[in-house]
């Protein structure tokens, strides 16, 4: 594949995520859906971990910590979860 047809990170990404998820859920595990492989045989010697982790930096992508690994999702389909000290935070405040 010549460097004008390849994919950014970004684009790998994101259809990554749009192409590997299950329809029951809005994003995919790096590890169980196959993620990490293929991005490692797309852009060998690339970390996947790195790369989405800038891309999550950049609000480009979300990040959720799971079993086994992390969920990956477009920023429109993330849940909106609390941390623990988040949620701690709004029961001191009386938020919640």
């Amino acid at each position: 594949m010549s460097e004008e047809q390849r994919m950014s990170h970004e684009e790998f990404v994101k259809k990554a995520i749009v192409t590997l998820r299950n329809p029951k859920y809005k994003g995919i595990h790096t590890v169980y859906s196959g993620f990490n492989e293929a991005f490692k045989k797309y852009f060998p010697g690339d970390d996947p971990i790195k790369v989405t982790n800038q891309l999550a930096s950049e609000n480009k992508i979300n990040i959720r910590p799971v079993k086994g690994g992390v969920m990956i999702y477009l920023p429109e389909d993330a849940p909106n979860i609390k941390t623990k000290g988040e949620d701690a935070l709004d029961k001191i405040l009386g938020k919640s």
